[in-house]
């Protein structure tokens, strides 16, 4: 179960059982917080199955997405003792969770999680600096493309050749939200997505199956 998570991928047996633990695992309502912002930091965990928005308040109060963390991901923040963003699982999401003090304490015996966790600290950041950067210099449709793409290659990571179904984690507000556009913006591309035969969507507007991942590819990324 654990060592099916990133963190835990390159650990040797006695740290995953260090881990193992002091870990439980908590199956999370769709809609339910994980943490909110400004609460004291109790907990860290690694997203099982299912998946997570991240979300941080403006200062007029409104909620915008700054991430989205699926299977493998790590959730929270080691030596904060506050919260700084918010947590809530946008479908059923399974978490292996970790009481923050422990896990701090873990990581101190074990450089090797302290190290992978670092790793991933880093690619989690590289990845929103891509998208910071895709932001300004991506049309609606290329935003959107890559949206798709996102969602396949971590929802389904090992999906090879043909069309392949996936369940989208946000709604199209949050979608709009998540990349810069309005809805009706969001709603227009994905219409012409499916009517161009790239994709196609059933009833409900979240399962969306790819019907061309080489099509989503070239328009994500035309250059």
């Amino acid at each position: 179960m654990i060592r099916d998570s990133s963190l835990c991928g390159a650990m040797q047996d006695n740290e995953l059982h260090a881990l193992s633990s002091i870990a439980r695992r908590k199956t999370f309502p769709t809609g339910q917080v994980v943490a909110w912002s400004g609460d004291p930091n109790s907990v860290c965990a690694n997203v099982v199955a299912g998946a997570v928005k991240v979300t941080a308040s403006t200062p007029d109060g409104r909620e915008q997405i700054v991430g989205l963390l699926y299977p493998g991901d790590f959730v929270g923040h080691p030596f904060a003792e506050d919260a700084t963003l918010t947590v809530t699982a946008v479908g059923e999401t399974d978490l292996c969770l970790f009481p923050r003090g422990p896990f701090e304490r873990t990581l101190g015996e074990h450089r090797t999680m302290e190290r992978r966790l670092l790793q991933q600290t880093m690619e989690s950041l590289g990845g929103a600096q891509q998208r910071i950067l895709s932001l300004g210099r991506k049309n609606a449709a290329e935003r959107i493309a890559s949206f798709l793409l996102e969602v396949l290659d971590r929802t389904r990571p090992d999906h090879e050749d043909g069309p392949a179904e996936i369940d989208l984690p946000i709604s199209r507000g949050e979608m709009a939200d998540y990349l810069g556009l309005t809805i009706e913006t969001v709603s227009r591309q994905l219409t012409r997505l499916r009517k161009d035969g790239v994709i196609a969507m059933a009833k409900g507007d979240r399962c969306c199956t790819v019907l061309s991942r080489e099509r989503l590819e070239l328009i994500a990324d035309p250059d």
